[in-house]
């Protein structure tokens, strides 16, 4: 029988960061209790603190860490105007708010933990009390010292030798992911894969020169970019995003970029049109929108956190697909 320690109330300790150098962290539990589940589960636990005042970290890790094998610390900086609960997602009642039902970050967590059962697979999430990660940083004008150094703290306190760092975020999310790409001078080889969730909004080519180079440094480092045409969305009949404002602009000028200096293959399905560099470290996925829709959280619903994850390894669509039905349904909890 396997069991998984589930976490109905957090208690909150307090990370605090004293000059940027040193940390002080204490992680308690309130309750928990232990839920029967399919025996290929793995074990987790989730751990929730405070740092800086209006910083919530989130962490969810297997029990067992495995110090031979390697450590995948994924960082998935929230979405605008949700709580960390309504990213992890959950099994909907009646009366839950829909913002549950529209992610299901846990359970794809868990989908990618049965997939990847030689590697300890760690995600992080970031939440801060301004549900925006662009109000954030407007709030802090030293931020792109901030975010590097969280990474680097949250990344140093976990439990493993051979740890790689995935930095992923949807909707505002991509704005922390920019303001770490804008607090270092080059992109350290401990970043193994970045990947935009319909989140690209910031990119400009102020970031190309650091992101070519920490691509061109490694051919085992990679980068995902999924995107809507959200240039001709409707929203109650009237557009929503500028020509150029949205990540469907953003995201093809930055695939612009690439592609002087990298080749690419393109391939279509019935919705989708997909980039990929010649050894599929670079992929882009570009949903069409004939109706003028809205399909901004469906592209992290449909598998889209599992492909950001999975995408370019060995078990890239192995018992799922990228904008398909939930492969994580049953892991719903």
């Amino acid at each position: 029988m396997i069991y998984r320690y589930n976490s109905i109330k957090l208690r909150y300790s307090f990370m605090r960061i004293i000059g940027y150098n040193s940390i002080i962290c204490t992680i308690l539990f309130a309750f928990i209790i232990p839920l029967k589940l399919n025996s290929q589960s793995v074990i987790s636990k989730i751990d929730s603190f405070r740092i800086n005042k209006d910083i919530k970290i989130t962490i969810d890790q297997p029990v067992d860490i495995k110090h031979s094998i390697e450590t995948i610390i994924t960082f998935y900086a929230l979405p605008n105007g949700n709580t960390t609960e309504q990213t992890m997602g959950k099994k909907m009642s009646k009366d839950d708010d829909w913002h549950f039902d529209i992610q299901h970050i846990r359970a794809q967590t868990d989908f990618i933990r049965n997939q990847l059962k030689n590697k300890n697979f760690v995600v992080i999430y970031l939440e801060n009390d301004y549900k925006s990660w662009p109000s954030w940083k407007q709030k802090h004008s030293d931020y792109k010292e901030r975010i590097p150094h969280l990474i680097d703290s949250l990344a140093g306190i976990m439990n493993g030798k051979h740890k790689s760092i995935y930095l992923n975020g949807h909707s505002g999310g991509g704005s922390f992911i920019f303001g770490y790409l804008s607090g270092v001078s080059a992109i350290p080889s401990s970043i193994k894969r970045i990947s935009f969730l319909d989140s690209d909004y910031g990119y400009d080519n102020s970031y190309y020169s650091k992101i070519y180079k920490w691509l061109k440094s490694s051919k085992k480092v990679s980068l995902n970019v999924f995107a809507y045409n959200d240039s001709i969305a409707l929203y109650n009949g009237k557009p929503f995003v500028s020509a150029t404002g949205g990540t469907w602009y953003r995201s093809h000028l930055f695939l612009d970029h690439l592609m002087k200096d990298f080749s690419f293959t393109r391939s279509t399905t019935d919705s989708l049109i997909i980039f990929k560099s010649d050894n599929s470290n670079i992929q882009f996925y570009f949903k069409e929108n004939l109706d003028r829709g809205i399909y901004h959280t469906q592209q992290v619903e449909r598998n889209g956190f599992i492909h950001s994850v999975l995408a370019g390894t060995k078990w890239d669509s192995k018992k799922y697909s990228y904008y398909g039905e939930r492969a994580y349904e049953e892991l719903i909890k």
